[in-house]
């Protein structure tokens, strides 16, 4: 057999493998992968869906990875409830008051995210909307509608635990209004929340 036959064989091979198992985004629709055992407690119908809800979408950007874990291996309603009050007991910038102003300005920033920042995702899904929750409003936007592709630019004054001159670049690189971060910059964003003043 020549050589040009085996090539034209191989090609035909790649071109096939290539239909068959076609490249999926990693960060396809900017979506928080479950892992199996989240998988697995998510489709439990024991778990009601409002709790669901609160892990998934609620404090999907604030809670910690250990407090996720300790959400998931509880049995009861009784025992959830107390869990999602703690958590945001402690948080409570004025410990022990009635009013929690780290919870109102919380849901505040989650309902400005669904509004401002929802195409084709819910707003607390989008980059920007998990940058607006975990930070809140930044000090200064620089707008580039005109560039290509068109971004955003964020600039923070100061977050706590992480510093001083934060600065956060978007880019609507589907010129569809769903400005994003690159890999890079995503996967280096620490998972805390450092809550400035509501303003």
């Amino acid at each position: 057999m020549s050589l040009m036959p085996r090539r034209h064989i191989l090609l035909a091979s790649l071109l096939l493998v290539s239909v068959s198992f076609p490249l999926v985004p990693s960060r396809a629709q900017n979506q928080i992968p479950a892992k199996p055992s989240q998988r697995s407690w998510l489709q439990d119908p024991a778990v009601k869906d409002e709790y669901k809800k609160w892990l998934r979408e609620d404090v999907a950007w604030i809670i910690t990875d250990e407090e996720r874990a300790d959400f998931r291996t509880l049995s009861t309603d009784k025992q959830r409830d107390e869990f999602v009050v703690a958590f945001w007991d402690r948080r409570n910038p004025t410990p022990g008051a009635t009013e929690n102003k780290f919870k109102e300005e919380h849901y505040r920033r989650l309902a400005y995210t669904n509004t401002h920042f929802a195409v084709g995702i819910p707003g607390w899904k989008s980059d920007r909307g998990r940058i607006y929750i975990m930070y809140g409003t930044p000090d200064s936007i620089d707008s580039h509608p005109l560039s290509s592709p068109p971004s955003e630019v964020w600039h923070y004054v100061y977050i706590e635990g992480i510093g001083q001159n934060v600065v956060f670049t978007f880019f609507d690189q589907c010129r569809c209004g769903n400005f994003s971060l690159t890999d890079g910059e995503l996967d280096s964003i620490p998972r805390t929340f450092g809550h400035k003043d509501p303003q």
